[in-house]
């Protein structure tokens, strides 16, 4: 936490946004498993919440946001703070087990329940492969950052377009065996990356 957070309220503030978030993410996510994501509305959701409309839709514009909402960009960050001298694989890698390490029970059973939401409706799907193509820049500019190099270069596409069909890999493994531990998967494909993608 930066010095003086809590000086002004603004540590207090941010923490206040993140519990409200997760509490709506939280509730939504029980009602899509106890209804289904079709059969269950906005209001239910912010009557389950207990959040007005209008906070509601400060955090999530639209229905879909409430699971494709995803943790690219804290991954990034974990990926910015790892040793300057690791290889790119292997700190996307470490940025990845750090954000799952951090994770509660809880949490982790959230991702799991929205990536089997992402595989399972086909309008979420559509949406999530959409979104895979800012999350591949996402990736590219801060491997590029990085390795001080631009962002359109091929090499740096190539290693982020890598890091993507990790996560593609693994949606499909969990569209097949739906219990199978994301996280577990994950950290299976980037060792598979790193050895040179041998068969």
């Amino acid at each position: 936490m930066r010095a003086g957070a809590n000086a002004d309220g603004s540590g207090l503030r941010e923490r206040k946004k993140a519990r409200t978030r997760a509490a709506i993410q939280s509730n939504a996510l029980r009602l899509f498993r106890e209804q289904g994501y079709d059969a269950t509305t906005i209001d239910q959701i912010i009557e389950a919440a207990e959040v007005s409309e209008s906070t509601f839709f400060r955090y999530f514009p639209a229905k879909e946001d409430l699971v494709l909402q995803d943790d690219y960009p804290a991954i990034v960050e974990m990926y910015r703070e790892q040793p300057a001298d690791m290889p790119p694989v292997q700190a996307m890698r470490a940025g990845f087990a750090t954000l799952f390490g951090g994770m509660t029970a809880e949490q982790r059973a959230e991702q799991q329940d929205r990536v089997a939401l992402c595989i399972g409706v086909p309008a979420l799907r559509a949406a999530m492969l959409d979104q895979f193509s800012q999350t591949l820049q996402l990736f590219a500019n801060a491997i590029a950052a990085r390795a001080g190099r631009s962002s359109d270069d091929f090499k740096v596409r190539t290693i982020a377009g890598a890091v993507l069909g990790i996560m593609m890999a693994v949606l499909a493994e969990m569209a097949e065996n739906p219990e199978a531990d994301l996280a577990a998967l994950i950290d299976r494909g980037f060792v598979n990356l790193e050895s040179g993608l041998e068969l």
